[in-house]
């Protein structure tokens, strides 16, 4: 910032009109009011105003905005209803529904993949948890678990558990015989953060060079007619281009290559405040992998019709599959009632789970930038004027799914595999305090079911224990640690 400031002062005559060309750019896109307040500017930060409109595509931001604004108009409140149709049964499999040993077999089929090197595991950690009462990365946070670990560690550590289990699985149980790389997806308000965590806690027994951090883009905010909203006379309002914009940062960062360089054939894609996730799991790849298609997407039922989900739809007769938010989905299609089986017709969630080929990602990063289609979030946007109502352009993860020729759905369960940590405690839903409860309770059934016995001096109901992701991937391999033996909740189970 000293350099910064001794060029700026050696450099005033330079900087008392606005640059002409730079100005006559902002013009052909009608963004010169971003030097509205030039005048008013000390060298430094005219020089600071100049590096950041110089910092931005423009061209790309304007298409971004035209585009957006243009579809946002058309589809105030999503997709017309008429062109909404529930999935067909045939794309998605039932919790435990196929037929015996078909689950096994994807078991089976997705261990090899593994052994083999074929699956990454790509995690979306570009949110802080300011829902949460803080700044830091959501994946540091510490949701109360007997063991006090945060999210990331919970997660590095069921990786661990999956390469060891891996080599078990193709007999050879030497220590870095199976090694899963896991892309790490930030923002530029959470990089440097995450990046020092996982130093400071020596990647949690992680190889260092398995683990690649990469950023996603940011997007200027915009009022409603369209024009940059100013942050600070000097810069842009900014805000990251939404979980969908993990597909234009892989590609920009050249790590589809990377992946490709590795053997990598399948990515295994979720978000980061899932307490439960089941990270690289090996029956959704070889299921995944089974189905011969291109996407496939982790689904809940919903709880109640008017739960706060998005949901997995058909777009139009025979169309693609798409989600259309809570928000979009008319009332009474959101209660329907499918008379055969007596369920939701809409009733599967979309919660962020989803498996892809390395192909497809390479399709869709190409897709999705030349359609340059993003969702736009009203929000309260911290200006020069205070915060002002306006948009930010988001794409999300799901965007993807209309590109895809082929896609399946896989019905896991809530209580097994979905505990989202959103809001502090205190909050009606999606707390740490209902992840920790909702991971103490799936374990505990685990120990008993080992042959374990539990004492506890508060209600059941609202402890447990907790079963470190190093012993048990997802309940497995626990007998020998618990049979015959009594724990008092609240206690973490390990080796």
């Amino acid at each position: 910032m000293r350099e910064l400031m001794a060029d700026a002062s050696s450099l005033p005559q330079q900087r008392q009109t606005p640059p002409q060309a730079l100005l006559e750019r902002l013009k052909d896109f009608g963004q010169e009011d971003a030097f509205a307040l030039w005048d008013e500017l000390s060298p430094e930060e005219r020089l600071l105003l100049v590096n950041d409109i110089e910092s931005l595509d423009l061209s790309r931001i304007d298409r971004v905005i035209r585009c957006s604004f243009r579809s946002h108009g058309q589809h105030d409140s999503g997709l017309p209803m008429a062109a909404i149709e529930p999935v067909p049964e045939s794309w998605y499999r039932q919790w435990r529904s196929g037929p015996l040993g078909t689950e096994r077999g994807w078991w089976k089929m997705g261990w090899k993949a593994i052994s083999d090197g074929k699956l990454a595991v790509l995690l979306l950690s570009g949110g802080q948890g300011t829902r949460l009462g803080g700044s830091d990365p959501k994946g540091c946070f510490n949701i109360g678990l007997p063991s006090g670990k945060s999210l990331f560690q919970l997660q590095a550590e069921r990786i661990l558990c999956v390469q060891s289990l891996a080599a078990e699985a193709i007999n050879d149980g030497s220590a870095g015989s199976v090694q899963i790389h896991w892309y790490i997806m930030t923002s530029p308000f959470t990089d440097e953060a995450t990046r020092k965590f996982f130093e400071s806690h020596k990647f949690f027994g992680l190889e260092p060079d398995q683990v690649t951090f990469f950023q996603q883009g940011t997007i200027p905010c915009v009022s409603k007619d369209g024009r940059f909203i100013m942050e600070t006379p000097y810069k842009v309002a900014k805000a990251p281009d939404g979980n969908g914009g993990v597909y234009t940062a892989l590609k920009s960062s050249k790590l589809l290559e990377n992946m490709s360089m590795r053997g990598i054939k399948y990515v295994d894609c979720y978000g980061v405040d899932n307490a439960l996730v089941r990270v690289a799991d090996p029956t959704f790849l070889g299921y995944f992998i089974d189905k011969g298609v291109v996407t496939a997407a982790k689904v809940v039922r919903k709880a109640y019709p008017q739960e706060k989900v998005g949901v997995f739809v058909r777009r139009g007769k025979g169309g693609p599959l798409t989600v259309v938010e809570y928000s979009e989905l008319d009332p009474s299609m959101a209660s329907a009632i499918n008379q055969g089986t007596g369920r939701l017709r809409y009733c599967w969630s979309n919660v962020c789970l989803h498996m892809f080929t390395l192909d497809f990602l390479n399709h869709v990063a190409n897709g999705l930038e030349k359609d340059s289609i993003y969702h736009l979030a009203e929000k309260k946007i911290p200006s020069i004027h205070g915060h002002t109502m306006g948009f930010k352009l988001e794409q999300f993860i799901f965007d993807a799914f209309p590109y895809a020729p082929s896609t399946a759905l896989f019905e896991v369960l809530r209580e097994e595999e979905f505990a989202p940590v959103k809001n502090i405690n205190g909050s009606t839903f999606d707390t740490p305090e209902s992840a920790k409860l909702l991971i103490l309770r799936l374990h505990s059934r685990w120990v008993v079911a080992a042959g374990g016995f539990l004492t506890h001096s508060v209600p059941l109901y609202a402890t447990g224990v907790e079963v470190s992701p190093l012993c048990s991937y997802a309940g497995e391999n626990l007998e020998a640690i618990c049979r015959g033996r009594t724990f008092h909740a609240p206690c973490e189970i390990t080796f």
